[in-house]
């Protein structure tokens, strides 16, 4: 076990679970997941949040199940390694709304950070203007770090607390494989409280049992080597520590390589699945999410991880990113292929407003 924990702990341990993120997230696109979105937890739990009802986008409604294995993986990682920590109260409402604007720069640039290095290694040129966005607005949170920002220590609570979230990812698994529909359409058609794509995104997905077991792969070594694009580009600019980064290369290389033996890539701008070339507001989309991130300590699959460890305040996040992918949908935010949403762009820098302050308001007085 100490020989496991030590390589999962080293670069080559970090590089091997980058190469299994982006080998398979090529892999889950081959046998069925949208284009370039082999892995997205932004878009993923966009789903989901359609899937229970909390939006109407007809085209994006499906429980994906890599996003409970996500959280399973990482849940059963840190019970083997006694990592298992149940806490909490870290300014829990400030990271539910930081995980709500998180989504909405996420849905108006069409993807998470993973998603973004996997349009990138797909040859979407507009994943560049993404990465950009991204880490302009880390940098922007590492400024805030170095002026004494913090959320507060989290405290340990009871054990029960830490399962809690595992538990539900557990329940949705239920309802994913029993898809009750309890009400009826006024023709009498059977539908909800869960709905399913019956076309676009929603209704494109890899096998279920194949997409638990990728997920619950990727969840476990996630967990063990810390993988996190938003802490990768924040420590490279803060102590010039390239780690994560090294995890993060892996994804990219991996992904681009499976892609051009599958005949996925596809090197342009234009006509990228599931994707815009509004450049502006493919950054700015991007620099809010990147803000966020930083602000709440991790990027969406780091939070994800984080909340099978038993880490309640990054499960609120994540919460939050379900709620505001709902919101997002229903108040016309969240961007598709032809551009932003109407009302995208003012979401953006409502959320840019309320990050900045957060980091203003939420720092100490340094020594």
């Amino acid at each position: 076990m100490t020989t496991v924990k030590n390589f999962f702990a080293s670069r080559w341990g970090i590089v091997s679970a980058g190469v299994f993120v982006g080998v398979f997230a090529a892999v889950l696109q081959k046998l069925g997941n949208p284009g370039n979105m082999g892995i997205c937890v932004a878009c993923m739990e966009r789903d989901i949040a359609g899937a229970l009802g909390l939006h109407r986008a007809a085209l994006a409604q499906y429980i994906r199940p890599e996003i409970l294995a996500f959280v399973l993986g990482a849940f059963i990682a840190a019970l083997l390694f006694r990592e298992f920590k149940p806490r909490g109260g870290s300014s829990p409402i400030i990271r539910f709304f930081l995980g709500f604007f998180a989504m909405v720069g996420a849905l108006v640039f069409l993807g998470c950070p993973w998603r973004a290095l996997l349009r990138l290694a797909g040859g979407d040129g507009n994943a560049i203007l993404g990465l950009a966005g991204l880490t302009a607005g880390i940098w922007a949170g590492v400024l805030f770090l170095k002026s004494g920002y913090t959320l507060g220590r989290a405290t340990k609570v009871k054990s029960f607390s830490g399962w809690v979230f595992p538990i539900a990812m557990v329940a949705l698994l239920v309802l994913l494989l029993v898809a009750p529909q309890f009400g009826r359409t006024p023709e009498g058609t059977p539908t909800g409280p869960i709905f399913f794509s019956s076309k676009g995104p929603g209704s494109q997905h890899a096998p279920i049992l194949i997409s638990l077991l990728v997920g619950l792969g990727v969840g476990f070594l996630a967990q063990r080597t810390r993988l996190c694009t938003m802490g990768a580009i924040r420590d490279v600019i803060l102590i010039k520590n390239t780690y994560l980064l090294s995890g993060i290369l892996g994804i990219v290389g991996a992904a681009f390589f499976m892609n051009l033996i599958l005949g996925q890539f596809k090197a342009g701008f234009t006509n990228q699945p599931i994707a815009h070339t509004d450049y502006l507001w493919n950054f700015m989309g991007m620099a809010l999410s990147g803000l966020a991130f930083a602000l709440a300590g991790g990027c969406p699959g780091r939070q994800l991880f984080l909340s099978g460890e038993g880490d309640g305040d990054a499960a609120i996040f994540a919460t939050g990113m379900i709620v505001g992918a709902g919101f997002s949908h229903n108040f016309s935010m969240a961007s598709s292929p032809a551009g932003p949403g109407p009302y995208g762009p003012i979401a953006v820098i409502i959320g840019l407003i309320f990050c900045m302050v957060v980091g203003f308001s939420m720092r100490e007085k340094m020594a």
